[in-house]
């Protein structure tokens, strides 16, 4: 049994620096609101963020152009408006997308507003990474919201 270990990094401890992903990556999307593109959530610069143009289930999936190490993931997610169950998973591959590793699924419960924010931070010790594969389902009850993600940083 191949087992690994996948902890909680507190945000200010982040010791890594992050990857510009904008240069270093391809990226897939599912689906994607005009105004809110892919790149707004993967750049180094505080942005507004990613928004589905449609609701269900979303996949984003980044295609590194070399083989990375990873060693920290930070994920943001914001939900002002509405109250909603969402729940992601994030794997990743070492053979480009022929198989996948699970990193994390986690559920999340948006109610304003004292819970709109959602920041997941992991420390992790990845080696060959090909690809990210994020996949957010935004309303595991009614299945009507858009899926967001305010930020993704690799380092």
């Amino acid at each position: 049994m191949r087992k690994q270990i996948v902890r909680h990094a507190p945000a200010a401890a982040a010791t890594e620096e992050w990857l510009d992903l904008e240069k270093i990556a391809s990226v897939e999307v599912t689906s994607e609101d005009d105004a809110f593109p892919i790149e707004a959530a993967l750049s180094l610069k505080d942005t507004q963020g990613w928004r589905a143009a449609e609701p269900g289930a979303q996949t984003i999936r980044l295609t590194f152009d070399q083989p990375q190490s990873i060693k920290q993931l930070s994920l943001l997610f914001v939900e002002k408006e509405t109250q909603r169950t969402q729940e992601f998973t994030l794997r990743w591959s070492s053979d480009r997308g022929k198989s996948f590793h699970e990193i994390v699924r986690q559920q999340w419960n948006f109610s304003s507003p004292d819970a709109t924010r959602e920041t997941e931070n992991y420390t992790v010790d990845l080696s060959r990474v090909t690809m990210l594969d994020l996949t957010i389902d935004p309303d595991r009850e009614q299945g009507t919201a858009k899926a967001s993600l305010l930020r993704l940083r690799v380092a």
